[in-house]
């Protein structure tokens, strides 16, 4: 029996095929990223024995001697608590700064808000190894450097943008009335703000902690500049990268990527949040 049915239109086949390479495209970036991940998290949470075999495995052995070796390898304890130590600091540092700026920009009208605005975005057109060199010899002047103080103080700076433009968004989509509500109560501006708006943007407040938090983990040029004694996690692999088995790498890469994928999960809609109202 022949087909008798029409042809697909040209429009409906170019659609088709438009969305055929979309996905594919999807499909290619995904792997592109998991696939790495997958196999550092494979020979990690695998026996050394096996991470330096062949053939490789494809599933993890769920032997946790790579990472017991990692931790027990002379100076990664210090390092891994120099680099808890810069990111809370910077995440304190961050939002002790941002949070204000942000509040500042979604409540109030002042000449120059556009122009802030875009120079708080341009502060991250500046590649740091080219401000390596000044910020080394001003922290040698002030004592500050190979301290922890000053490696967050270099850290915070890196994340206040994006402290800013997330804690704007947020506070942009808090109705001003709940605050004027709050003020015809008897209430402060700070009491309203305390009582009223920042019960509503404490979870973006805690993703952006939290995106400073791994800005400042996985940072490493300026680790590696400005310390020598009190090297973070990263400028200590960094360092003894030629030199290490295959076992303390992996173990090292799955410690530094951990955090930022649960970064990922924990704040994705509050970035979403950042591109689509603080750029209205």
């Amino acid at each position: 029996m022949n087909d008798t049915s029409p042809p697909a239109p040209p429009q409906l086949e170019a659609r088709r095929a438009g969305r055929f390479l979309f996905q594919a495209g999807i499909a290619l970036l995904v792997l592109w990223v998991l696939v790495p991940i997958w196999f550092l998290f494979v020979n990690a949470l695998s026996a050394p024995s096996e991470v330096t075999g062949f053939p490789k495995r494809m599933w993890p052995g769920f032997d946790l001697a790579s990472i017991q070796f990692f931790l027990q390898f002379q100076g990664v304890t210090q390092a891994l608590w120099n680099s808890v130590k810069v990111a809370v600091l910077t995440m304190i540092l961050s939002i002790a700064m941002g949070a204000p700026a942000g509040y500042a920009l979604s409540r109030f009208e002042f000449p120059g808000k556009e122009f802030f605005r875009v120079l708080v975005i341009m502060t991250r057109a500046f590649p740091l190894p080219l401000l390596a060199l000044p910020l080394a010899v001003m922290f040698i002047r002030t004592g500050l450097d190979d301290t922890v103080l000053g490696l967050a103080l270099v850290h915070a700076m890196l994340a206040l943008p994006f402290a800013v433009l997330i804690t704007f968004s947020l506070f942009s989509g808090i109705p001003v009335e709940l605050e004027e509500a709050a003020w015809t109560l008897g209430c402060t501006r700070l009491q309203a703000f305390v009582k009223v708006v920042l019960p509503l943007a404490l979870p973006g407040i805690a993703a952006s902690a939290v995106f400073a938090f791994v800005i400042s983990w996985n940072e490493v040029f300026a680790a590696a500049v400005l310390t020598i004694e009190n090297r973070t996690l990263t400028a200590f692999l960094l360092q003894s990268l030629n030199v290490s088995p295959l076992p303390l790498k992996f173990a090292g890469g799955a410690a530094l990527v951990m955090p930022a994928l649960i970064f990922i999960f924990a704040v994705r809609k509050y970035l979403f949040a950042m591109w689509g109202i603080a750029n209205r």
